[in-house]
Formats: structure tokens, sequence, C-alpha cells
């Protein structure tokens, strides 16, 4: 069974109230998901919390997951995603990150098969990545690897932020549909 069938099975039991599951995606899943939130945040307090929020999300909405749609990883992740900006909003992006906390974090590293299958994936979504206009691919690229909101991809971009929106609309289906071919 790969990861992301586990992870997608341990959410179907999740959705079934299943706590042992909810433990078991935890253990899987936290600490890249912490690592993402880290580096969306910046402040480790604000990376626990927001890890918090995601898995009190999921336990409350695992039923939603949809397999044909993602991984359980990225529906994971886009939950994390939307509770850092959501804490960003609140509390404020711009504290410094702490040298001691960076040290702190769990190596992401992973073995050799797992490598050699992510090289694949990365190649794959690189030739997908390229297909792409120039500026719907750079506002992809910040909105989902900085972390920047659709409001600041606009600023950074010089574009309105409707513009933004379909680009990157537009550009997620493009890659989904490049990536199941």
């Amino acid at each position: 069974m790969s990861d992301a069938t586990l992870l997608a099975a341990f959410l179907a039991a999740v959705a079934r109230g299943d706590r042992t599951a909810l433990e078991r995606l935890y253990r899987a899943t936290a600490p890249q998901l912490f690592g993402l939130a880290l580096g969306i945040v910046r402040r480790r307090d604000l990376a626990e919390e927001a890890l918090q929020e995601t898995f009190m999300a999921v336990w409350r909405h695992a039923g939603r997951f949809d397999a044909d749609r993602g991984t359980a990883l990225g529906w994971m992740a886009r939950i994390l995603r939307n509770e850092c900006f959501d804490l960003m909003a609140k509390r404020g992006r711009d504290a410094p990150l702490d040298p001691e906390m960076a040290e702190a974090l769990p190596d992401p590293a992973a073995g050799p098969e797992a490598l050699a299958q992510g090289g694949e994936e990365a190649l794959r979504l690189k030739r997908c990545l390229d297909q792409l206009e120039a500026q719907p691919r750079a506002s992809l690229l910040l909105a989902y690897y900085q972390g920047l909101t659709f409001h600041q991809v606009a600023a950074r971009l010089g574009v309105p932020l409707g513009t933004v929106k379909s680009w990157i609309r537009r550009s997620l289906v493009r890659l989904k549909g490049c990536l199941d071919t």
C-alpha cells in the first residue's frame, strides 16, 4: 500500500470517528505539515497553533476529502495553508525565524526509494509547470511555494487581484490535467 493510499485510508477512518486513525494520521504527516507551516508563518508558536487547528479541521471535515481530486496530504496541506493565513491575518507575519527553532525542525530528508520516486514526480511537475505561461506560473509559484496571499501576489506582480485569482485557478486546472496524463 502506498503512502498516499494509506493516508487516504486513515482519513476515511477519521471520517467514521476513529480516533486511532487520527493519531496515526498525525504521526505520519505532522512533521511535514509543521515544516510547511513554519515556512509560511515563520514563528514556532504560530506553526504549532496552525498545526493544531489543521488537525481539528481534519477531525471535523475528513468526510469531505475526495481522493479523486487530490492526495490526502495535499488536502491537509491546503487546510494548513489556510489556517496559517488566518493566523497571520490575526497576528502578523513579519517576525524573524528563530535560529534555534530552525535547528529543531525534523529532518525532511527521505530515504533513497522515496527520493527516487520524489525526483521523478518533481521532474514531471517541473515539465508541467514549464508548459504554463510566465506570469500565471509566477503567480502560482509565489502563492504555493512562497506562501504569499493572492493580494500579495497581485501587488508583487503589479496586476489586479482578479487576474491573479484567474491565473492561479486556470494554472491549477492545467497542472492537474498535465499530471493526470
